[in-house]
């Protein structure tokens, strides 16, 4: 056996070597409970041993579901241990969503967090004939009287403890068959087109992309990962699982998804990724903090916040900075950066992460000007989570870094941006077709993000192909670049910038209920609802004066001149987003069309319906009438 070939041979490999060390953390009841890795293959290999005797093995495909949890992690493992397939799935997924990827992977086992996840599941048994085990970790809600399927997660380990009594040497056998090649898990796609695709990714794919990332960086054994991002996201099952064994650092599991915040601050890990809606949410919970803060605070924060940036910038564009800006920022370390990075659980971290879409350079600034060595990685599920990422000192919002070592880019004729590397995956699950259309014969992957490289050998990432048009008039219209400078304002969640084939820019708003909501308050204006709310001519105008800020740091082409104020926030439920946040934009073109209609017919208002769909698969309908609002005067 090669030592290391197979994600579970990696674990054997740290349960002999360092069988005390820490692995993962878990924060139950608002206590740490730690696993060596000693006890990780313990716990890997008992839960294994119960799948084998209830006849699980080589191929079969087991699903996890929920928040991420030990359990979970070991659950993957074990699959893999048996040459099974691990399957992670999105914890808030509605029922059709669940139903489309257990029955598209032909999932045999559930291993579910809670009562949550297994009534979903025992709403929609019926569905899946080729389900036969249901797993569950947390009994709380689950009575006596259960199916003889359905068996919680200590059991199915007691019975592999008989098993392997029975099998002396079973496990191991089974780990040690393992090879690089064979495939270790099917990760869906967020499905921004249409049906999620499964990824189908080796056991090779996912090591070698991480040591590529390990060459790129200095991560240690001793530094700390906090694992709170979906565990059906790649992102999660590269850097929580397959870098933590690669590496042999510990991972921690926070209580749950309200506490979050709370346990990063706790724990203060080293190294730390995040989607950029978290980096946009942490950078709105600092701004309003300070908007509620005293004016003598209030004016100390505005004071160093933009003595930071002012250094910040003349950083990133290669200029010395002068000792009164330098001895202000000293100041500004001891009164404000340093409070803000401890508050906001960052005190520790070496490395900061964003990645799984662009973040706004306005947003990117503020962490580094407070301190924060925030970077940007790329990548995507087809290539193991991993193409690029940015160097210490080359640090910009612009680019997304470097390739990494044995990763190779290209940009193909209409500007598509070309990978190749070990982490390539082996295909979508049951679609050849998808396949081909996506890896060519050299291997080559199309990543479908329009980009080019820099001079310095920096790959800049425009926006989607597919999203990248222009005006009527032919300036160059790029949607992302615009939402982001909008979302900087804390008082906007999402927006969808409209304007190919069209004389101006438009844009629908989903304002931030929870910052609107406390400028609501603060100025005595009732409200009942998130529809209620966002229809108030106060926050109308409170919108306004925000997007007014960010056109002026628009090229006039891209400024926008019409927006409204959507009647309720964009929800993965509704099929508006992804799971991971990201914008299905011909959905929303198709459900919003009257919108749209009203920004270029230049009318004042627009009567809707909008859908809404609850988790159990119903769905209500909302009418509601919309005011349309004018920035400033359309082009053209």
């Amino acid at each position: 056996m090669t030592v290391g070939a197979t994600l579970p041979q990696l674990l054997r490999r740290n349960a002999e070597r360092v069988p005390n060390r820490t692995a993962l953390r878990e924060k139950d009841l608002g206590i740490w409970q730690s696993y060596s890795w000693r006890r990780y293959w313990e716990e890997v290999r008992d839960l294994a041993l119960g799948l084998a005797a209830a006849g699980f093995g080589q191929g079969d495909k087991l699903a996890v579901i929920g928040e991420n949890r030990p359990r979970l992690y070991f659950a993957q493992l074990a699959a893999m241990s048996l040459g099974g397939i691990a399957v992670p799935i999105y914890q808030d997924a509605i029922a059709t969503e669940l139903a489309y990827v257990l029955d598209h992977a032909e999932t045999s086992v559930v291993v579910a967090e809670n009562q949550e996840q297994v009534d979903k599941i025992l709403s929609l048994k019926a569905e899946l004939p080729r389900l036969r085990l249901v797993v569950y970790d947390d009994p709380r809600g689950l009575g006596r009287n259960r199916p003889p399927w359905l068996r919680p997660f200590e059991e199915v380990q007691a019975l592999g403890r008989e098993f392997g009594q029975a099998h002396p040497g079973y496990f191991e056998a089974e780990v040690a068959r393992g090879r690089p090649d064979d495939l270790a898990m099917i990760c869906y796609t967020s499905g921004t087109t249409g049906a999620p695709k499964g990824a189908m990714l080796t056991h090779a794919n996912a090591i070698r992309t991480i040591r590529a990332f390990l060459e790129a960086e200095d991560v240690r054994v001793d530094d700390e990962w906090l694992s709170y991002l979906p565990m059906a996201w790649v992102g999660d099952t590269i850097y929580s699982l397959v870098m933590s064994l690669v590496a042999g650092f510990a991972c921690n599991c926070p209580e749950s998804p309200e506490t979050v915040q709370r346990d990063l601050r706790e724990l203060g890990p080293t190294i730390v990724l995040a989607p950029p809606r978290i980096w946009e949410n942490m950078l709105t919970s600092v701004q309003v903090r300070a908007a509620d803060a005293s004016p003598l605070k209030r004016r100390v924060f505005e004071l160093f916040r933009a003595a930071a940036e002012r250094a910040e910038l003349r950083r990133a564009d290669g200029q010395p900075v002068p000792w009164g800006l330098r001895l202000a920022c000293a100041l500004g370390e001891l009164l404000v950066y340093r409070p803000v990075r401890d508050q906001l659980g960052l005190r520790r971290a070496r490395w900061a992460y964003t990645g799984g879409g662009p973040l706004g350079p306005d947003t990117f600034h503020f962490f580094r000007a407070f301190g924060v060595n925030l970077k940007q990685v790329y990548g995507s599920t087809e290539v193991s989570a991993l193409v690029s990422i940015q160097p210490d000192a080359e640090a910009n919002p612009v680019t997304v870094g470097r390739p990494c070592p044995g990763i190779e880019v290209k940009i193909a004729e209409r500007g598509e941006v070309l990978i190749r590397s070990a982490g390539v995956f082996r295909g979508y699950y049951k679609a050849e077709a998808a396949t081909r259309e996506v890896v060519d014969a050299e291997g080559w992957f199309r990543t479908g993000d329009a980009g080019f490289l820099d001079p310095r050998g920096h790959l800049v990432i425009i926006d989607r192909a597919k999203d990248v048009g222009a005006l009527v008039d032919g300036a160059p219209f790029a949607p992302q670049f615009i939402e982001n400078k909008l979302k900087f304002s804390p008082y906007i969640r999402e927006a969808v910038a409209v304007g190919h084939g069209r004389p101006f820019v438009t844009a629908m708003v989903a304002i931030d209920l929870g910052t609107v909501g406390s400028w609501a308050e603060r100025r005595g204006l009732p409200y009942t609802s998130y529809t209620d709310l966002s229809q108030k001519p106060e926050v109308r105008a409170l919108i306004r004066e925000e997007i007014a800020k960010a056109n002026a740091t628009l090229p006039a082409a891209a400024r926008v001149c019409r927006f409204l104020l959507l009647t309720k926030d964009l929800d993965p439920d509704d099929a508006e987003m992804t799971r991971t946040r990201k914008v299905r934009r011909r959905h929303i073109a198709e459900k919003y069309a009257g919108f749209i209609d009203a920004f270029y017919a230049g009318r004042d208002e627009v009567e809707v319906a909008t859908t809404v769909t609850y988790e159990d698969g119903r769905q209500a309908t909302i009418q509601s009438r919309v005011r349309v609002e004018a920035v400033g005067a359309p082009r053209g």
